[in-house]
């Protein structure tokens, strides 16, 4: 009989609590009044269990769960499913975020063009060229080409696709980062260019012309040595930007705001502008920053100058609406820039050149600074420059080595500072050529600008 009842598929009894003051285990009570259970009593199935104890719990008799705590089961089940679905959804939108974010980053990288060319020359003349002395100081050579090929036909006609350097800039980075340095060259600067290759590797003979003629005989290349044999600063990396890339980098970014003291109207220019303060697009800046007789006195330096604080105003505009930060407002900026780039193999892919914008967007704008070469009109020619001396060299040692460069505005530098009155003889503060205004001090302020500068001068 013993064995009948532990066969018996019935509830067993509770070991927890083996002394109940109610009488213990129901089992154990129905067998204490009328002893053992027979096997029909004992094998009695979960719906008579379910109707003895008929209530909310109770079965219906459909086969079911027969108490509340079974039927919470199915909860769990559910939530699981639709945490299941939930984390497959979430996976296929981060596949497709993946996808998308690869294929902007391709398309933005492969918009940038590599010039292999120059690097192959600069490879040749390794052993003229300077040593680089300041470590993690990087020294860029910007370039603004004015070819009328392509797409830049509608600024001027084609002389057979020949190339010419409209703008150039020598970038240079601080190791620290707290600081960038842009020093403009004079595309009429008189230097000595070297004996440079043609595209068709044709040698030319060493020369003393003016400076842009490096980059029509020799592009890129040329120009670099020239810059290097000139300040003796090793060039890092260079980039060659076209009108169109410059234009739509403006666009890019709503415009950039300048101020005018006079109306502008330049056929040539393309340019109809009122007097005052004003936010310029792409076209209207690209008008801006090449007008030569319409704006100002008409020089190449008041242009350099205009060109210096519109870039300083771009890079304002760039960190002070939060640009370089925001990936979403940074991605036009970037496709602009690159689809009209070409750059050296160290500098041709997007992760190269947001190495190089993040570790400059930390760059407070009053230590992005503008400045042109201390130069002077040359003696043989007035529409040609010449540098001038020591004011250029001590420039030069001082980026080389990557010393601070004070720049202030021209209207705040004593006689006595040295590029006072270095943009030419017909300058009003009347200072010669070459005549320093006293002893060389020993941390010399230039005339420059800086992209916190207000446009309007207020």
């Amino acid at each position: 009989m013993d064995a009948d009842v532990s066969d018996s598929p019935g509830t067993p009894a509770e070991p927890d609590h083996p002394d109940d003051p109610a009488g213990g285990d129901p089992a154990e009570g129905s067998r204490d009044a009328s002893g053992p259970a027979s096997r029909d009593e004992t094998s009695a199935g979960p719906s008579e269990a379910g109707d003895a104890g008929a209530g909310p719990g109770g079965s219906d008799g459909d086969g079911g769960p027969g108490t509340w705590e079974e039927r919470p089961e199915r909860g769990p089940d559910g939530r699981r499913h639709w945490l299941r679905w939930t984390a497959l959804a979430a996976s296929f939108l981060v596949l497709v975020a993946a996808g998308v974010g690869w294929w902007l980053y391709k398309k933005l990288d492969g918009n940038i063009t590599t010039d292999t060319s120059a690097a192959a020359e600069l490879k040749a003349y390794e052993k003229d060229r300077p040593l680089p002395i300041a470590r993690d100081a990087q020294n860029i050579l910007l370039i603004g080409s004015d070819t009328r090929s392509g797409d830049n036909s509608a600024y001027g006609r084609d002389d057979g696709g020949s190339q010419r350097s409209d703008t150039t800039i020598l970038l240079h980075l601080a190791a620290d980062r707290r600081s960038a340095t842009a020093v403009s060259i004079p595309r009429d600067l008189m230097a000595e260019i070297p004996s440079c290759h043609t595209d068709e590797g044709k040698a030319t003979k060493q020369q003393f012309a003016q400076f842009n003629w490096a980059f029509e005989l020799g592009g890129t290349a040329c120009t670099i040595r020239t810059v290097e044999k000139m300040t003796g600063i090793r060039v890092d990396h260079h980039m060659v930007i076209d009108f169109n890339g410059f234009k739509d980098m403006v666009d890019a970014v709503n415009g950039v705001e300048v101020c005018l003291k006079k109306p502008v109207d330049d056929a040539d220019a393309h340019l109809k502008l009122p007097a005052g303060r004003q936010e310029l697009d792409g076209e209207e800046a690209l008008g801006y920053v090449r007008a030569r007789k319409s704006i100002g006195n008409g020089s190449d330096t008041e242009r350099m100058d205009r060109q210096q604080k519109f870039l300083g105003a771009l890079v304002n505009k760039m960190q002070s609406n939060g640009v370089l930060l925001n990936p979403t407002r940074l991605y036009p900026v970037l496709d602009a820039a690159t689809k009209s780039l070409t750059t050296d193999p160290g500098l041709d892919s997007l992760r190269d050149l947001y190495d190089l914008v993040r570790g400059m967007r930390n760059v407070p704008t009053e230590k992005v600074q503008f400045l042109t070469v201390p130069r002077t009109e040359y003696r043989a020619d007035p529409n040609r420059d010449e540098l001038v001396q020591p004011d250029a060299d001590r420039l030069f040692t001082q980026l080389r080595e990557d010393e601070p460069v004070t720049v202030v505005p021209a209207d705040k530098i004593n006689s006595g500072d040295s590029q006072a009155g270095h943009s030419s003889e017909k300058d009003p503060s009347g200072q010669k050529p070459g005549d320093t205004g006293g002893s060389p001090t020993p941390a010399p302020t230039y005339s420059g600008s800086n992209a916190a500068d207000d446009p309007c001068g207020s």
